[in-house]
């Protein structure tokens, strides 16, 4: 795999300028110029991957670095920790989105229930 920083973007699904933040807050690597272009490879892919992935996970840009130098380091420890951490985090918010759900359900059904008046709805956000 010999990309040019286009190609590695495009293949990650970011833009080149994400590609370059990355590379500024030191997630990537910047390539030496090798042919008058920076040639990405296999291991940047890879590394790229595990970028996109743990931000779908919800983890933070910081605690992505903080991943990326267990991973070099082979500490599981800490990097099981960090992901309990997130998971827990992640089902709290879960819970917090269920409840606004089930509130939300609740005020559908009262404003479409035929009653006069203004809408719960409304009300219920300060309008």
């Amino acid at each position: 795999m010999d990309m040019t920083i286009g190609k590695f973007a495009a293949a990650g699904g970011v833009g080149v300028e994400t590609v370059r933040f990355y590379q500024r807050k030191g997630l990537l690597a910047t390539p030496k110029r090798l042919d008058g272009g920076r040639r990405y490879g296999s291991e940047d892919f890879r590394r790229l991957q595990f970028i996109r992935q743990a931000q779908t996970a919800g983890f933070t840009l910081e605690e992505i670095g903080e991943l990326l130098e267990l991973d070099a380091g082979d500490d599981r420890e800490r990097a099981r920790e960090a992901a309990n951490a997130r998971l827990i985090a992640l089902e709290t918010r879960i819970a917090e989105l269920n409840r606004t759900r089930d509130a939300l359900q609740r005020l559908v059904a009262e404003c479409s229930s035929g009653k006069s008046g203004p809408c719960p709805i409304l009300q219920s956000f300060g309008l």
